[in-house]
């Protein structure tokens, strides 16, 4: 795709979660032009309760990434983090998730809510919700039961069969359309397959803009396994999920961390249920899918992370 002169390149990235926030991070120190597109189907903690209590869609993974993409003293940044631990009905809520409720009720909107805090957070990019609304995100379970609930679909322990909204008819916002359509690179994830990916390229408009796009697409493999989720799955397994859910092949290169891990770190992990996933490359390969494997971890408290420089380094240079 040619970009006139002097547009910085345009990555759209479509996910939720912690990945997407460590993605983040790594890559608005680059001369990007960054949107990211987020899930609206949480139902759990603090975002699931205001959810309820005030008919608006889930601020928390929106609050996360306004976090990442922000530019403020670091101060700012861990007060919209803050988390209160005491009082009756403010224990367990970021603050972060209460300024974004106030500001939805001051303009009417969650799109303008999350358009004004990204002016309060010199935010570097774009943040656009999946859609103007909360969705609720089921799961069809191997055995052919139905999990209704984005928290709840990974403790049943089956294999997930496929995942699907409500209401089917979700109309996502034009200004998500127009920068897929725009983008010189899309990349889903990293994160949780069918809780943080899966649950924006559902929305019927946005599946198809990202299978329509000119831009190249990136699958950013995760490093482990999730039990209740993606138990064994391989690389390709969840490119495979992807492709099934969207009924087309379309995506185009994945990213696969091939460093190692440490044994103690995986002997916790197995505690879980998580393992590392395997690169099946000759799979992916028949997928017809261009692979990247690089030493891609870091470990946080004792949790495997991807390195967001190294990885926002590749996705950069992929343009």
């Amino acid at each position: 795709m040619e970009r006139t002169r002097h547009r910085k390149p345009k990555i759209v990235i479509i996910g939720g979660g912690t990945g997407l926030s460590v993605l983040l991070r790594g890559l608005k120190k680059y001369p990007v032009d960054i949107t990211a597109i987020v899930t609206v189907a949480d139902d759990g903690g603090s975002s699931g309760r205001l959810r309820d209590e005030l008919e608006i869609p889930p601020p928390g993974d929106v609050r996360n990434v306004l976090v990442a993409l922000s530019d403020v003293e670091p101060l700012v940044e861990a007060l919209f983090q803050h988390r209160f631990k005491t009082g009756d009905g403010l224990s367990g809520h970021a603050l972060g998730n209460l300024l974004l409720a106030g500001m939805i009720s001051i303009t009417g909107d969650f799109f303008h809510a999350i358009t004004e805090m990204s002016k309060v957070l010199n935010v570097r990019g774009r943040v656009l919700p999946a859609a103007n609304q909360s969705t609720v995100l089921h799961a069809e379970l191997e055995d052919g039961r139905i999990v209704t609930g984005e928290s709840k679909i990974p403790y049943f322990g089956k294999r997930i069969r496929r995942v699907f909204l409500t209401p089917e008819q979700v109309e996502p916002l034009n200004e998500t359309l127009n920068e897929i359509r725009r983008a010189d690179l899309i990349v889903c994830g990293p994160g949780s397959l069918y809780t943080s990916i899966l649950p924006n390229l559902l929305v019927e408009k946005i599946g198809q803009a990202v299978v329509e796009a000119q831009a190249k697409k990136v699958y950013v493999c995760n490093v482990m396994t999730q039990a209740g989720e993606t138990l064994g799955y391989t690389a390709a397994d969840h490119v495979q999920a992807l492709h099934d859910h969207l009924g087309t092949n379309f995506v185009n290169t994945i990213i696969v961390n091939n460093g190692d891990i440490p044994e103690e770190l995986l002997e916790k992990y197995k505690q879980e249920l998580s393992t590392p996933v395997l690169c099946d490359s000759e799979r992916l390969r028949q997928l017809g899918i261009d692979i990247i494997e690089a030493e891609l971890v870091k470990y946080d408290d004792d949790v495997v992370r991807h390195d967001t420089l190294r990885l926002a380094s590749i996705l950069c240079s992929l343009l």
